[in-house]
């Protein structure tokens, strides 16, 4: 018989009252057929993954250095929390009864014990006892919510070893973590995991630290919108020089977010859940139509793959276990799920949806990290809201400029059209510039007919976290379209401007967004001798999207914009004549138009690919001639 679920969702009605939406409360326990759609999807989705992550786990009792371990398509190391995987094998193994899971889930423990467990308790992030071992907090929740729920599947000698190593975990996070001791992701997640384990071995101790934690991630959510804040080093530290808090959105839904969702839930915080309801809102209205996360801006978007984070959970449990809230809620749940399995193939989700159409390889790290809150929302299933996509995302029925003072970042709307134009400038680390969408960039365009158009890409990809991303295939061309010179061979654009304006209006059934923003190098340097600040509007009508970029000084470099349009290879490109090109996408053709000739950087082959977030492009640049002004036009037809 299957263990109680941890989380008693129908008990959120007694706390509920007080919320401003109180009447949408409810429980599903009498209906548990509800959302069968999605519990299908969830469910088949999860079990594809774990056939995959089996397919690639090494067996090879002769080498335990490998033996065990989930094996990476894409890496040439072994990642280390690949025993996170436990939960969701264990899920299956108990409503399949099929043994290759159990044996999937005592051979990947078996490899972490071998390879990455150390004295103190901890696990860490490659084979090497002086890397990083915070990521202990990630592999202890899987292992507490397989024992907790499906631990009757295993014999009692390995449940009472699996459950003295939880323990050992258990008091490395409890003596070790604070809210802030590194990104809020970590402190964060600690707070749901403090809660589980302390329960699951009946250690109040944990569950009081759980509680003193929550208490202090009260204070980390922005001021205006309400966005959790904390992801930069140090996660407490100084403001941007615009004043601003480091967010990435990325990890705040699928991984911190989560956290406290489920916390809130279990210990009925009525405060933290109206703290957490405000933020789920605002973190909402950047989802696409199409369910992708948007994090052009973030402050980690080096690890952006379109569908969300490369190496977090997802953002299932917080959106759909809050779907009784805002029905919208669970709708970004559902979309969220179907973009996952889009972007699956060969039973291993991929970084992004262009991989497989460009020859990239998954990392299998994906795959394992989202398939636990897949397992957690099945093993929550019958105290579960109803989640279906019955209400629209805000981003689907949007129109005009929302501009978010917390990040200096704007959505703008009308008609098909969807966009995001950043001046945020805040860094994940201060005394290096990893450059996400900034300077009065265009960090995303969407349209409802033919989809993403625009992605923004770190401005020169790097690998911030060797153990976590994969390297850059090919040639690296920046996917954020962008103002760029080159002056003696050195780099001047618009994306190292941390101190671009945008300014908007909303008139006559057109959007304006107006950008001032400095061409510099990558040591924030302006250009010198020849034109450096430029002028971009972004105008946009229900039938257009116009980009105007224009200056009032000299220009003595060749100087262009660049507008890498997402296209996967077999899109039919045709120039129509030297200023205009079209690519035929399946939904519609999309058109493109410059008052001057229209060129295509020199690549390798037909298309261009960057690892953030997942694409392929087709790098249009257009230069700047006598009038130093750039006129151009996308259409849908």
């Amino acid at each position: 018989m299957k263990r109680r679920n941890f989380i008693q969702l129908s008990t959120l009605a007694g706390v509920g009252l007080s919320l401003p939406i109180s009447g949408l409360l409810n429980s599903c326990a009498n209906h548990p057929e509800h959302s069968v759609e999605f519990k299908n999807l969830t469910y088949n989705l999860l079990k594809d993954w774990c056939d995959g992550m089996l397919r690639v786990q090494i067996i090879n009792p002769s080498n335990l250095e490998e033996h065990g371990a989930l094996d990476c398509p894409s890496c040439s190391h072994i990642h280390g929390r690949c025993m996170d995987a436990v939960y969701p094998f264990l899920y299956m193994a108990d409503v399949t009864g099929e043994q290759k899971y159990i044996d999937g889930a005592i051979l990947v423990m078996e490899w972490a014990e071998n390879n990455v467990s150390q004295e103190n308790g901890t696990w860490t992030v490659i084979p090497n006892p002086k890397s990083w071992k915070g990521i202990t907090v990630f592999g202890a929740i899987a292992l507490a919510e397989g024992l907790h729920y499906h631990g009757h599947v295993l014999n009692k000698e390995t449940r009472k070893a699996w459950t003295k190593r939880l323990e050992r975990a258990g008091q490395y996070i409890y003596n070790t973590f604070t809210i802030d001791f590194t990104n809020i992701n970590y402190g964060g997640t600690a707070i749901y995991g403090l809660n589980l384990i302390g329960n699951v071995l009946k250690n109040n101790a944990l569950v009081e630290k759980s509680k003193e934690l929550a208490e202090g991630v009260k204070s980390y959510f922005t001021e205006n919108e309400g966005l959790l804040f904390g992801e930069c080093k140090k996660s407490s530290s100084k403001l941007s020089k615009k004043g601003l808090h480091g967010v990435d959105l990325g990890y705040n839904v699928e991984e911190t977010l989560n956290s406290l969702v489920m916390y809130a839930l279990k210990e009925k915080d009525d405060e933290l859940l109206q703290i957490v309801t405000k933020s789920l809102n605002s973190h909402l209205e950047f989802m696409l139509p199409d369910g992708a996360w948007d994090n052009s801006w973030g402050t980690r978007q080096y690890k952006w793959s379109y569908w969300g984070s490369r190496t977090c959970d997802g953002s299932q449990p917080a959106f759909g276990m809050m779907a009784h809230i805002n029905p919208a809620f669970g709708t970004a749940a559902v979309k969220n799920t179907e973009l996952l399995k889009e972007c699956t193939a060969s039973g291993l989700l991929h970084g992004g949806p262009h991989f497989e159409s460009h020859g990239v390889k998954p990392c299998v790290h994906h795959t394992f990290a989202h398939a636990k809150p897949l397992a957690a929302m099945l093993d929550h299933w019958n105290h579960l809201p109803e989640i279906n996509k019955n209400t629209a995302l805000p981003r689907t029925t949007a129109d005009g400029v929302k501009h978010f003072k917390d990040l200096d970042v704007s959505l703008f709307a009308r008609g098909d059209w969807r966009g995001t134009v950043s001046a945020y400038d805040s860094e994940y680390h201060y005394e290096y510039d990893f450059r996400q969408a900034t300077g009065g960039a265009l960090g995303v365009l969407y349209h409802n007919k033919v989809g993403l158009l625009c992605a923004a890409s770190m401005a020169v990809y790097q690998l911030v976290e060797k153990n976590n991303q994969q390297p850059q295939p090919g040639k690296d061309i920046a996917l954020t379209p962008r103002i760029e010179t080159f002056k003696n061979n050195v780099w001047y654009t618009n994306l190292f401007d941390l101190e671009a304006s945008i300014k908007s209006s909303d008139s006559n059934g057109k959007i304006q967004l107006v950008t001032n923003t400095v061409i510099k190098n990558e040591a924030r340097e302006a250009v010198t001798e020849t034109a450096s600040d430029f002028e971009i509007d972004y105008n946009c009508a229900a039938e257009e999207m116009k980009i105007t970029v224009k200056t009032d000084q000299q220009i003595n470099e060749a100087t262009a914009f660049v507008l890498p349009i997402v296209s996967p290879t077999g899109e039919v490109v045709t120039f129509k004549n030297e200023n205009e090109i079209s690519i035929q996408k399946l939904e519609g053709l999309v058109t493109i138009k410059a008052n001057v000739p229209l060129n295509i950087k020199e690549i390798p082959g037909s298309r261009t690919f960057n690892m953030v977030p997942g694409v392929e492009a087709v790098p249009i640049e257009i230069f700047f001639d006598k009038s130093k002004e750039l006129i151009i036009t996308v259409t849908v037809s």
